[in-house]
């Protein structure tokens, strides 16, 4: 998967909206007319393995704030956009976290694409009592240790995912199966969820096969699956081993044996891969562009994503729109530039919906409940247009009781 350089980075930021021009710092900014501003810090995995969604998730953040900042702002100022590149690195995230804060001095701070360097990135805004709110799919980030009260998490995490989806699946596929993983912590939090709600609906994982993170070649894992004959395989490979695994899953021919099912399928991914590699395949989508005929505020979101970039926008897209725009609403209804006050408004009044439909903070762990979609790749030569690429199949409304309770996760 390419990486997105400077250049293509710059030029995707810079067509500012009505009160926005650019700064020329490295990775860009988009940044008000006025001193008088509010800054939010924004970091994302712009280069590495996690660049198209990275920058998907930018190019939301920046429509959020350009959209606010076309009403007027908020509390009479208009709002600043700082957006830094983490390279897909801890180190480097928490680096330009702690620049963001001490130097660019700004009040509120989002992104956090992956888990690992969203972790990095809240310890820096915990030890200077700012709002952080991450947009990547993690369980760490709103359990003890790691959680604080100004630590929130928009994404859906792997527990709701895999419970979600797995309570679908045993109701609509079969109750036998097989689970390939990545072997970090992001894939056993998914086999951790599969596992246990086929102890509840009478399901079994009867094997689960592990891989190195990264892998290009997955032919020497699938006879033994093919041999033991599952309903289902789920398939939980993140990035680009998701068209590895799918390409090669499909050239065994596992897919007329056994159901496929994916828990992200990602818009960027399916694309990418074809749609060879990609049919059949059932999968999890915490947004699809599609919504936008159902849904007035995902039309709003798409339509105005669309215009401005020349594409839908795809899941991590929603993710850097929602928690920027709840960032700002939150300072909206607290009337104040204090994390702790727009923490508790946030918390006072927990029902948003800015591009999906309903969601809601958890008041104890600061966690966002949303729908989660099943979706289904249409069959080669079936899409609709160029990106119409996803049937939605069901939507499993979001319900708290498909995460772990907040005395789980240490908020006793």
């Amino acid at each position: 998967m390419k990486t997105l350089g400077r250049r293509k980075f710059l030029k995707w930021l810079g067509a500012a909206g009505a009160g926005v021009v650019m700064s020329r710092s490295r990775y860009g900014h988009v940044a008000a007319q006025t001193r008088d501003t509010i800054k939010i810090g924004f970091v994302a995995s712009l280069t590495g393995g996690f660049s198209v969604f990275a920058s998907d998730a930018a190019r939301s953040a920046v429509l959020a704030v350009e959209q606010v900042n076309a009403k007027g702002g908020l509390l009479g100022k208009k709002v600043e956009l700082l957006v830094r590149d983490d390279q897909l690195n801890p180190r480097v995230g928490a680096q330009k976290a702690r620049e963001l804060i001490e130097n660019d001095r700004v009040q509120f701070m989002g992104g956090g694409l992956a888990a690992h360097v969203q972790m990095a990135m809240n310890e820096q805004t915990k030890k200077a009592n700012m709002l952080f709110i991450s947009c990547s799919m993690s369980d760490e980030i709103t359990a003890k240790p790691d959680g604080s009260r100004l630590t929130f998490h928009e994404g859906l995490n792997p527990t709701i995912v895999a419970r979600s989806i797995a309570g679908w699946v045993a109701q609509n596929l079969g109750k036998r199966w097989w689970v390939l993983y990545a072997d970090y912590a992001w894939g056993k939090q998914l086999l951790a969820g599969f596992s246990r709600v086929a102890e509840q609906k009478g399901a079994a994982v009867i094997g689960s096969t592990p891989y190195p993170l990264g892998s290009s070649d997955f032919s020497g894992y699938l006879p033994r699956i093919q041999g033991a004959k599952p309903e289902v395989l789920l398939v939980a490979s993140p990035g680009v081993d998701t068209e590895n695994s799918l390409k090669a899953i499909t050239s065994f021919g596992l897919k007329k044996e056994m159901k496929v099912v994916h828990p992200v399928l990602l818009l960027s991914s399916t694309k990418a891969g074809g749609a060879e590699a990609f049919a059949g395949v059932y999968a999890g989508a915490g947004f699809y562009w599609g919504l936008k005929d159902k849904i007035p505020s995902a039309k709003h979101y798409v339509e105005t994503y669309w215009a401005k970039y020349g594409q839908p926008p795809d899941i991590y897209g929603g993710y850097g729109y929602g928690s920027v725009l709840e960032i700002m609403r939150g300072i909206e209804l607290a009337k104040s530039l204090d994390s702790e006050a727009v923490a508790n408004a946030l918390r006072a009044n927990p029902t948003y919906d800015h591009y999906k439909g309903k969601q809601w903070w958890r008041t104890c762990d600061n966690k966002s409940f949303q729908d989660q979609l099943i979706v289904k790749p249409r069959d080669p030569g079936k899409n609709e247009g160029e990106w119409g690429l996803f049937e939605i199949i069901s939507t499993i409304k979001a319900d708290e009781a498909v995460e772990r309770t907040c005395a789980e996760k240490g908020w006793a």
